[in-house]
């Protein structure tokens, strides 16, 4: 693999291993990344607006996201789905690249996985490199049918670096190998850039965004108070009530979901996984002593349900 070529709308800034300080300094402040861009417009799993607003203007001193083993080994397995990548297709050349900012929006960085041109001249696309335990979210190879939070990323880049196309290639459970195309789609592209706009606007006018059910608001909101005080604080009546309604409808369902895995488990008896109408529903772990340890919901069967 080479390194990064020229790109017709942005500049490189350097190739900065990820964590380092120079990496972290490159997306600090305000500017929008490709992996914030989905945040931005309450898509990504990972963040909420609300998260990513009080990351940006500094009223949280980090993220409270813990890397994960998936995240380890979705960097690890990068350069390996790179040379698979390469291998698929020897008349392309995959190069190293770094992080780069618009040339005319400074705001505006992108950190792709690989650039890729043709072994005999012509213009650059984007590698995007992912893995993934499930194939959810990904529709057939060979289309755009990506997650969503992963085409926000990908139009960004393509965005940001003036680019026409993308490749997503994503190694699936392990063994599963899969390409999928992005081309550059100018109205979305817009769209993107223009909630980044406002969203940093509205870090400027420190007014961040509302409220929502996001887990990464959650983690956010606990780490805003500077400490505790030992004094009691009065919240309006319709706060604490809907507070309390929420509570108890999560006992409920928690409560409703023990009883239906009960069934389950007594409906399986010794089998490890159990099917309804040919369809999966569930896998069983069990203990050395041969009991129950854990019922696994099969992810395909409850996301088919829940679409109907």
């Amino acid at each position: 693999m080479t390194s990064a070529p020229e790109v017709p709308a942005a500049r490189f800034l350097g190739a900065y291993a990820p964590g380092t300080p120079e990496w972290e300094e490159a997306r600090a402040g305000l500017v929008i990344t490709a992996t914030d861009a989905a945040a931005v417009v309450g898509l990504s799993p990972w963040r909420s607006p609300f998260s990513l607003w009080h990351h940006k203007a500094g009223t949280v001193l980090h993220e409270d996201v813990a890397p994960t083993a998936a995240m380890e080994w979705g960097t690890r397995l990068e350069p390996v789905i790179a040379e698979a990548f390469a291998d698929a297709h020897p008349d392309l050349v995959v190069h190293e690249t770094g992080t780069w900012a618009h040339g005319e929006r400074d705001w505006q960085r992108a950190t792709p996985d690989r650039i890729v041109t043709p072994a005999g001249g012509g213009p650059a696309s984007l590698l995007e490199i992912k893995t993934s335990r499930y194939a959810d979210g990904f529709g057939e190879p060979g289309t755009d049918d990506v997650p969503v939070y992963y085409r926000c990323q990908v139009l960004w880049q393509l965005d940001t670096l003036g680019l026409d196309s993308a490749t997503v290639a994503v190694l699936v459970a392990g063994q599963e190998y899969r390409e999928y195309t992005i081309p550059y789609d100018a109205a979305e592209a817009t769209f993107l850039r223009d909630q980044a706009e406002t969203f940093l606007r509205s870090i400027a006018a420190a007014a961040p965004p509302p409220l929502d059910g996001h887990t990464a608001t959650y983690r956010t909101v606990r780490q805003l108070p500077d400490g505790v005080e030992d004094v009691v604080a009065d919240i309006a009546p319709g706060i604490a009530e809907a507070y309390r309604a929420a509570v108890l409808d999560y006992q409920r369902a928690e409560e409703l979901k023990m009883a239906r895995a009960s069934a389950v488990l007594s409906a399986m008896g010794n089998a490890r996984r159990c099917k309804a109408d040919g369809q999966t529903v569930a896998t069983r772990t069990a203990r050395p002593d041969g009991t129950t340890r854990s019922l696994i919901p099969n992810r395909t069967y409850m996301k088919a349900a829940a679409a109907a």
